[in-house]
């Protein structure tokens, strides 16, 4: 097998945020270990970004543990590519032992370690952490392939621009970040656009001076712990919000965004939908009406000098909903080439051979990042721990965590 000089601490598998935070958990520590990425530093964020992108976390939270924000433009936000420069700085300046254009082909367990086999031959590690996203696999409806195969559909993955896709008005699925987002830049490059809403919420940009991610961390809305959110129901997805302005259903329809309910299902090129976009509209102005009112009580608990809440024409603007509502089109009939799926992702894990540590659907079965088989890890998870699991806020917390698992398990 390997004698015990070639045994590694760990493996870190992934080289985005969520694996460089681990690693720099792992080399403060002093732990043996190397980071695998199947392409580039950051490479979902290279290539499942459409050009216009903004990261939603202002520049200010936009940092990697141990790093500060030295700026001049706090509530900016930084281009896929500015944030790929600063993953690509932090590994250097760390020197932090990634190996791009390494895939793992396969991990399995054997005799208490762990073997991934790659290119170069295999590699054997006490522990390996996973931090290769939830964001690989594009997700669509079963009812997607009955559409015409003369219209073209991509996922949100693959939108680029508007003048990448075919000639025609744009049938876009979803409603949440990328679907509100995506929407909006193809109706401002003169595109005709059709949006699919859903029960999303969604979230101002600024609000009484601050950006409404600063609030909510301030606050501690982002420690919401995993628990405490599924007593509530299943896990939302993550609220409509804009990076560089607020963006709400009504504001898409105040630039000629069509607003439909949510998709049903095809039949014969022909698209049904429910009669719930006002639905989604009131909802979403609810979730925005909750959390402004939980920073106010914030507020005022703490005796913060804020400014005066403003409205925010985004918000405040009347819904331009199709009337009648819309409840079936043929997408021939309405010049519809383009269908654009912004309804979700999963993991792509079948790699990992490791009995008990996926589902049935092949995503990570854990607690708190922890797989229920030692040794194993699952790092930048959404929602593993909290409200900011998933987010660049939350690795610095949740990297110590699995760092000092392994220091334990490997003095144990």
């Amino acid at each position: 097998m390997t004698n015990g000089t070639d045994i590694l601490d760990a493996v870190v598998v992934g080289a985005g945020w969520a694996g460089l935070g681990v690693s720099h958990a792992l080399t403060q520590r002093g732990l043996r270990h190397r980071v695998l990425e199947r392409g580039r530093i950051g490479e979902t964020w290279r290539t499942q970004r459409w050009d216009s992108f903004r990261i939603n976390t202002p520049n200010i939270q936009t940092i990697m543990p141990g790093d500060t924000y030295v700026g001049s433009d706090p509530d900016g936000a930084m281009t896929s590519g500015e944030f790929v420069a600063l993953l690509e700085d932090y590994a250097g300046r760390h020197g932090l032992p990634v190996e791009t254009g390494t895939p793992v082909t396969d991990l399995v367990a054997s005799d208490g370690l762990y073997r991934l086999n790659i290119p170069g031959g295999p590699l054997w590690a006490r522990n390996v952490v996973i931090a290769s996203s939830t964001q690989n696999c594009p997700v669509r409806p079963p009812f997607s392939a009955l559409l015409p195969p003369e219209v073209q559909q991509i996922d949100a993955s693959a939108y680029r621009h508007a003048s990448g896709l075919d000639s025609g008005a744009v049938l876009v699925v979803g409603s949440a970040q990328s679907g509100g987002q995506i929407a909006e830049d193809l109706v401002q490059a003169g595109r005709t656009v059709f949006l699919a809403t859903g029960r999303v919420g969604r979230l101002p940009r600024m609000y009484r001076g601050r950006h409404i991610s600063v609030w909510l961390v301030l606050s501690g809305r982002m420690d919401v712990t995993r628990r405490e959110i599924l007593q509530q129901g299943p896990i939302p997805g993550r609220p409509l919000q804009g990076a560089l302005h607020t963006i709400s259903l009504q504001s898409l329809s105040a630039q000629g965004v069509v607003l439909l309910g949510r998709l049903t299902g095809v039949n014969d090129g022909c698209l049904s939908f429910s009669d719930d976009a006002g639905e989604h509209v009131r909802h979403a102005d609810e979730g925005s009406a909750m959390v402004r009112s939980l920073i106010d009580e914030y507020i005022a608990r703490n005796g913060i000098d804020a400014p005066s809440a403003e409205a925010d024409p985004a918000e405040v603007i009347g819904a331009l909903l199709p009337n009648p509502p819309i409840r079936s089109i043929d997408l021939a009939a309405r010049g519809i080439t383009t269908v654009i799926w912004c309804t979700g992702f999963r993991g792509d894990f079948g790699w990992v051979r490791v009995p008990d540590v996926l589902d049935a659907q092949g995503q990570p079965l854990h607690e708190n990042g922890f797989a229920s088989v030692p040794g194993v890890y699952f790092a930048g998870l959404p929602f593993a721990i909290s409200r900011r699991s998933g987010t660049i806020l939350a690795i610095e917390e949740e990297a110590a965590l699995l760092a000092d698992d392994i220091r334990r398990r490997l003095d144990a």
